[in-house]
């Protein structure tokens, strides 16, 4: 059995420096420069997790910070949007940044799965499930209603659900969501209808139904609002279709991709002649809706995972006249009329399509032009932007995006968290881009911070499997409401190195438990920033160490280095 003691013992252990314990090949102190080669997060990254967890963890029914541009939860800045991309976001930094931390994201993406059941969330789709003019305009009645967000069309919120139930199942090998009636959806509006009704779903199921309806719509996808079928929203389910398929050993994304991209070839593609990807096609009138940066933008971030070579080879020309280098370092946004009139200079006289002088150039000409009718409020184009270059572009780039917006977008901190807060003014007088949306605030510019290049890409191609699983230790039963932040937490099999480096968000001081499961059998030299303090021996089936730990404002550094002997 492993060596333990008792936490009075372990807390004086890890706090004195000149502990005598057996080293054998264990060095009594690492060097300086050993933590290295395990990249630690920044501030700004920590502070992004730190705020998703305080919005998630926040009552039922409070949703401080998210209040949308329209009151129905019908735009593209809706509860939905913001809670999926939280998780996206911190799916993607446990993947890529802090493989070893489990319970700590587990927690988080179970908080926010909680809150994307709500009612606040889903309930506009019985209004919604009606259809209207804007989507149908040969719509001579209401259909009628029903309120099950996931029985028919509605994939801009199944198909979030559902990628976010999947990223669960494939980040932390946990079936929870594939229970009977683990996705519960309650329909119990007081003062009218005939009662409550309970909606029930699994993992399993949800995409079954996903399944059925983009074979009813001959694969081109399931419909968004109806009648409507965006390219965008479909991304979702699709990765999680492949996230499923290494789960349960099936091949579900292979067949949705063949048929999908059939059909939309049969279409000519998902592309516009301006090389934009198409906003949205009409069912009934078999008709195209265009698209522009914002959509492509958003859609090229996720459509990355299983089209990438295309998504790649489009941005120079899909970017072209929307980012403006300034001299400071920051990179600015422009407005679609802006941009479009640099790529009109830029063909026409060969500017620099990326310099100030060219911007407000195009600035003034913009003026100029007539004002045409636009979307009923605007769209988080930066956010999507964001996004989109943190996955395919020049991380020089993205750096720019995060530095325009540490510089006007008002970088707010509570309580340990970092955001955007909100702000309805489009930009200043020499075209800085200042909107800023809840979308883009709480997630988007999150997501581009802890997100890496090809971030989606790589997770597509290599999901964790069951036997990444066998092997990988991680820490357990800890999650952010310690609240501690965690900088580092990762495992190098080819070193024997378990890294976790961590700090309280307040300044105070915490005693915390930390409990390293899944370790390869043998000795292990535990060290406090960079001094041993005990060696314990993982022998049996456990193979679990237990620390126990006073950590404060300060990081505190604990490595678990595996002796060779």
């Amino acid at each position: 059995m492993a060596t333990m003691t008792t936490t009075q013992e372990m807390l004086h252990m890890v706090g004195n420096k000149d502990v005598d314990v057996k080293r054998d090949d264990l060095p009594a102190k690492l060097t300086e420069d050993f933590l290295s080669d395990f990249p630690k997060l920044s501030n700004e990254q920590a502070g992004h997790l730190r705020h998703f967890y305080n919005l998630a963890s926040q009552p039922d029914g409070e949703w401080h910070h998210m209040g949308t541009q329209d009151p129905g939860q019908e735009w593209l800045d809706a509860y939905r949007y913001q809670l999926a991309t939280m998780t996206y976001a911190a799916g993607s930094a446990h993947y890529h940044r802090l493989p070893a931390l489990r319970s700590i994201f587990k927690n988080l993406l179970e908080q926010l799965i909680h809150k994307m059941l709500r009612r606040e969330v889903w309930g506009y789709w019985y209004l919604t499930s009606q259809s209207g003019k804007f989507v149908d305009p040969d719509l001579v009645e209401m259909r009628k209603p029903w309120a099950d967000p996931n029985k028919q069309e509605n994939i801009m919120y199944s198909g979030h659900l559902l990628l976010m139930v999947s990223l669960h199942a494939m980040l932390f090998d946990d079936d929870k969501y594939n229970q009977p009636e683990a996705l519960t959806f309650h329909w119990d509006p007081i003062f009218w209808g005939f009662g409550p009704e309970k909606f029930t779903y699994t993992r399993s199921s949800l995409q079954d139904a996903i399944l059925a309806e983009m074979e009813r719509h001959n694969w081109k996808g399931v419909c968004c609002e109806p009648n409507s079928i965006f390219i965008v929203c479909n991304q979702f389910p699709i990765i999680a279709m492949r996230y499923n398929d290494i789960r349960d050993g099936t091949a579900v994304a292979d067949k949705v991709l063949k048929n999908y991209t059939a059909a939309w070839d049969k279409e000519g593609g998902f592309l516009q002649d301006d090389k934009f990807v198409i906003n949205w096609y009409m069912v009934k009138q078999d008709r195209i809706v265009p698209g522009g940066v914002g959509i492509t933008a958003w859609t090229s971030a996720f459509m990355n995972g299983w089209n990438s070579e295309s998504v790649h080879s489009l941005f120079p020309e899909q970017a072209l006249g929307f980012f403006t280098k300034a001299s400071d370092g920051r990179v600015n946004v422009n407005d679609e009329k802006v941009a479009k009139i640099i790529r009109e200079l830029t063909k026409s006289e060969g500017v620099d399509p990326q310099a100030w002088s060219t911007k407000k150039r195009a600035q003034h000409l913009a003026k100029e032009l007539e004002e045409t009718p636009g979307m009923p409020f605007a769209q988080p184009v930066y956010g999507y932007v964001a996004q989109w270059v943190s996955e395919v572009a020049d991380p020089a780039l993205n750096d720019g995006l995060l530095r325009h917006a540490d510089m006007f977008f008002n970088p707010t901190w509570e309580n340990g968290g970092l955001f955007y807060p909100r702000n309805d003014s489009q930009a200043d007088e020499h075209g800085n881009w200042k909107f800023v949306d809840p979308f883009t605030g709480n997630g988007a510019i999150a997501y581009a911070r802890l997100n890496v290049p090809d971030g989606q890409k790589k997770m597509w191609e290599k999901p964790w499997s069951r036997e990444h699983f066998s092997s990988f230790p991680f820490v357990d039963e800890i999650s952010l409401a310690s609240n501690v932040d965690f900088l580092r937490g990762s495992w190098d099999s080819g070193k024997g190195v378990f890294v976790v480096t961590m700090r309280t968000w307040d300044g105070s001081t915490k005693s915390v438990r930390l409990l390293v499961k899944n370790l390869p059998a043998g000795r292990y030299g535990i060290y406090r920033n960079g001094h041993i303090t005990e060696a314990q021996d993982v022998n049996d089936g456990s193979h679990n160490v237990e620390i126990v730990i006073e950590v404060g404002a300060e990081e505190t550094d604990i490595v678990l280095l595996k002796s060779i002997s």
